[in-house]
C-alpha cells in the first residue's frame, strides 16, 4: 500500500512541476518578449537581437520573436536578414493583438519590392487594398508594380483608383503623365505631369517622369535637367542618375555619361538592385564605344553572374572572347588612334597591295584611298579604291554602305572596301549586292591583320 502512495505522489509531482512550468513560462516569455520593441523604441538594437535570438532558442516557431527580429534588423539596416523574418511571420502568424496585420504587411512588402520580389510584394499591396479599401497609397504601390512587369492596362486602372481617392496625389498623376506618354497620348500626358508638379513643385519623383518624357521627345537638355531635380528624392536617386547617363550617351558624351554610371553603382552597396545592373551595362557600353575594352568586359562579367539572361551580356562575352584570341584583332579594336592608323596602312601596302593616296580618322575608325602598285613607267591610268576600316562596336548597316557608294559616286572612285570586326546587317549586306564596294567581315579582317602584322 506504502508503494502505491509513492507512485501516486511522484505522478503528482511531475504533473505539478509540468503545469508549474508552463505557468511560469506563459508569464515569463511574454514579459520577455514585451521588452524586445521597448528595446527597439529606445535605440537599443543589438540588445533587442540578442533577446529576440535567445527566445527564438528556446522556441524556434514563435513567430512574434521572428517579427520583433525582423524591425529589429530592418533598424539596424540588415534588410536581408528582416526579409527572411517577415517571410517566416507571413507563412505562419496569426495576426491580432501583438502584431498588426496592417502595419506587417506594410513593412514586408516594402522590403520585397527592394529585394526585386515583385510579384509577392504586389500579392501584399494586392491584400492590403482589401484591409484598407480608402488608402489610395496601397493602389499606387501596386499599380507602380504592374507597370514594372509591364501591365499597363492594370497599372493605369490603379492609378486611376489612387487619384479618385487622392485627387491631390501627386506621383500617381505624374505616373499616370508617363503612361499617357507612353500610349502616345501627349495631351494627356502633359496635363497630368503639370498637375503633379503644381501639386506639390517639392515632390522630385515626378521631375523623374518629367525626364522620361522629355527623352522620349528628344529635348535632351530639358531631360537632363529634370533628372538633376530627381535625384533629390532619395527612392529615385539612382534611377535618376542612370536615365542622366543615358541621355549623355545619346548625346554622344560618353566622358560625362562614365562618371554618372559609376556613381549609381557605388549608391548601392549591397548590390540588389536590378537598375545596378542596367547601370554596370550602360558603363560597359561607354567602354565599348571608347575601345576599353578590358574594362567593358569587366563589367558584362559581373553581370552574367548575377542574370545570365541580362540584355545581350552572353553574346557580347562570347563574340568579345573569340576577338580576344588573335592578338592583332585584339590591338585593332584597343590601340591608340595613331597605332590603328599604322595597322590600317600596313593592311593596305601589305596584303592588299596597295599604294595609301590618303588616310584620314573617322569618328567609326579610318577612311583610306589608294591605288595598285604598278611600275611608274605603266602609262595606265590608275584607278582609286575607298577603304573603310571600322571599329564599330555594332554591326554596320546599310546607311554605311549607301554613304560609301554616294562617296564613290562623287569622287569617281573604282571600287570599295569596307572592313569590320563586328560584321554587318542584313540590310546591309543586301544592299552591297551587285555594287563596287566589297564587305570584308571579321574572319576574313583576320587574316589581313594577321599576314599585315607578321
Amino acid at each position: 500500500m506504502g508503494s502505491l502512495y509513492i507512485v501516486i505522489f511522484v505522478i503528482l509531482a511531475v504533473v505539478v512541476s509540468t503545469l508549474l512550468f508552463f505557468i511560469i513560462k506563459s508569464t515569463v516569455s511574454p514579459k520577455r518578449l514585451d521588452a524586445v520593441p521597448k528595446l527597439i523604441s529606445q535605440g537599443k538594437i543589438q540588445q533587442a537581437i540578442k533577446l529576440s535570438k535567445q527566445i527564438l532558442a528556446k522556441d524556434p516557431k514563435d513567430y512574434t520573436a521572428h517579427y520583433y527580429l525582423g524591425k529589429a534588423y530592418i533598424a539596424d539596416n540588415k534588410n536581408e536578414l528582416a526579409l527572411m523574418e517577415m517571410k517566416f511571420v507571413s507563412e505562419n502568424a496569426l495576426f491580432g493583438e501583438r502584431i498588426n496585420e496592417v502595419e506587417f504587411r506594410k513593412q514586408f512588402s516594402e522590403l520585397l519590392v527592394r529585394y526585386n520580389q515583385n510579384n509577392e510584394a504586389l500579392r501584399e499591396y494586392l491584400l492590403l487594398t482589401k484591409l484598407e479599401p480608402r488608402n489610395a497609397d496601397n493602389y499606387f504601390q501596386a499599380g507602380r508594380i504592374y507597370e514594372s512587369i509591364n501591365r499597363y492596362d492594370l497599372a493605369m486602372g490603379y492609378m486611376k483608383k489612387t487619384t479618385d481617392l487622392d485627387k491631390k496625389h501627386a506621383k500617381a498623376h505624374a505616373e499616370l503623365g508617363l503612361m499617357h506618354f507612353r500610349t502616345k497620348q501627349y495631351n494627356e500626358a502633359k496635363k497630368e505631369i503639370d498637375l503633379a508638379l503644381k501639386l506639390s513643385p517639392d515632390t522630385y519623383s515626378s521631375y523623374f517622369y518629367l525626364g522620361k518624357i522629355m527623352k522620349e521627345a528628344k529635348d535632351l537638355p530639358a531631360a537632363i535637367k529634370a533628372f538633376e531635380k530627381a535625384q533629390r528624392d532619395p527612392e529615385f536617386k539612382q534611377k535618376a542618375i542612370i536615365e542622366r547617363g543615358t541621355c549623355y550617351m545619346m548625346a554622344n558624351r560618353s566622358d560625362n555619361a562614365i562618371p554618372d554610371f559609376q556613381r549609381a553603382i557605388d549608391l548601392d552597396k549591397e548590390g540588389v538592385h536590378n537598375e545596378t545592373l542596367y547601370a554596370r551595362y550602360f558603363l560597359a557600353n561607354c567602354y565599348e564605344q571608347n575601345r576599353k575594352i578590358d574594362k567593358a568586359i569587366e563589367q558584362w562579367e559581373y553581370i552574367y553572374k548575377r542574370n545570365k539572361a541580362f540584355r545581350d551580356v552572353g553574346s557580347k562575352l562570347s563574340e568579345y572572347k573569340e576577338l580576344q584570341s588573335n592578338d592583332y584583332l585584339k590591338d585593332y579594336l584597343t590601340c591608340s588612334d595613331d597605332e590603328f592608323q599604322l595597322i590600317c596602312k600596313n593592311a593596305v601596302n601589305k596584303v592588299l597591295r596597295l599604294k595609301v593616296l590618303s588616310m584620314e580618322l573617322k569618328k567609326w575608325g579610318c577612311q583610306i584611298t589608294g591605288v595598285e602598285m604598278k611600275d611608274e613607267w605603266m602609262s595606265v591610268r590608275k584607278q582609286v579604291i575607298l577603304l573603310r576600316f571600322y571599329r564599330e562596336p555594332n554591326p554596320i548597316d546599310d546607311s554605311a554602305v549607301r554613304e560609301t557608294l554616294d562617296l564613290m559616286k562623287q569622287q569617281n572612285f573604282a571600287k570599295g572596301f569596307l572592313l569590320s570586326p563586328t560584321g554587318f546587317t542584313n540590310a546591309g549586306k543586301h544592299f552591297a549586292e551587285n555594287r563596287p564596294v566589297e564587305l570584308v567581315e571579321k574572319d576574313k579582317l583576320e587574316k589581313i591583320l594577321t599576314k599585315a602584322g607578321q
